[in-house]
């Protein structure tokens, strides 16, 4: 079940945009290296509620800077959202979405559903009736209470799947700055001890953020799947639609030198690309946030596996409040 590298490349949607060194797009510090500025004509119109504009905002580090105003309208015009939850037992995968487990991403399809008792090794589960029908939410108002940290026992053994009709006229403001700031020592994100940086990760092309891990342990407890879309995307009624993995199917910015395609941009302003670059390999020299430096790109993000539920671990750069 568990989803070959070919499918998840296959809807690849690749620009063949290369980046060269242009006086106007970056800087030089001697304490840092080349400093590459955010190109915000990289975004989407279609994913954009508004066009992109520059403001003043206050960074993390106090310094008051230039910040592009990205508000996204949460609808990706590069590829289809869902589906998520089978109907049936005997549904396959194209009925549905994907999971992720212990590193690896595996297809929701209706022997998926059939087999959760024995996949978590926990007779609790049973997502069907005896007619193989799967219990999934419905409404609205049903994705909401089975959505919630408490949710009750009513939707015990329930797919949860969100629409996006649900959500169509909700939008997200993010600032990014123009220039990075590249820091001496990392910021955490916004989970757990220690944490000060928000928990959103960045934005893909199509305005789509890259969002904190999904909180599976609060979803499995209360016997209850949320399954993503091949895209790594669900939705929830306050942040949207939404990723926890780069499955390769947004919009690729390629590199003509063999390096990972660029995917996004962080909320430091500083880039992300995919894991592995054009033979498979991924980068060995990684800090503790996912990122490194070239020449070419300066410092920069490559994504995690997409079976891990997580994009980076900190923030190198001085993010805008």
């Amino acid at each position: 079940m568990t989803i070959p590298v070919s499918k998840i490349s296959a809807f690849a949607i690749l620009a063949a945009v290369f980046f060269t060194a242009c006086k106007d797009d970056q800087i030089t510090d001697p304490n840092v290296g080349t400093i590459k500025d955010v190109d915000a004509t990289l975004f989407l119109s279609g994913g954009l509620a508004e066009p992109i504009t520059k403001v003043t905002r206050t960074l993390s580090n106090g310094a008051s800077v230039e910040c592009y105003k990205i508000v996204a309208n949460g609808t990706p015009p590069d590829h289809q959202m869902g589906p998520w939850c089978p109907t049936n037992i005997t549904d396959g995968k194209e009925a549905g979405g994907i999971w992720l487990e212990n590193g690896q991403v595996y297809d929701v399809d209706g022997e998926f559903i059939k087999n959760m008792a024995t996949f978590y090794s926990d007779n609790t589960w049973k997502m069907y009736d005896s007619n193989g029908k799967i219990f999934k939410t419905e409404t609205q108002d049903q994705c909401q209470a089975a959505a919630n940290p408490n949710v009750g026992a009513e939707y015990k053994n329930f797919c949860v799947e969100c629409l996006p009709s649900y959500v169509a006229n909700l939008t997200q403001t993010y600032y990014i700055p123009v220039t990075p700031v590249k820091l001496t020592s990392s910021i955490s994100f916004g989970m757990g001890p220690g944490a000060s940086a928000p928990s959103v990760r960045g934005l893909a092309f199509n305005g789509v953020r890259f969002d904190a891990p999904a909180p599976k342990d609060a979803i499995l407890g209360a016997y209850t799947l949320a399954p993503f879309d091949d895209a790594g995307g669900h939705i929830n009624l306050a942040a949207g639609y939404h990723y926890h993995a780069a499955t390769g199917l947004t919009t690729q910015i390629a590199q003509n030198d063999g390096h990972s395609a660029m995917i996004g941009y962080a909320l430091d302003g500083h880039a992300m690309y995919e894991r592995l670059d054009a033979n498979g390999n991924e980068p060995t020299d990684l800090d503790d946030c996912r990122g490194h430096y070239d020449d070419t790109r300066g410092y920069h993000y490559h994504v995690a596996a997409p079976g891990t539920n997580s994009f980076i671990d900190c923030l190198y750069g001085a993010y805008a409040k």
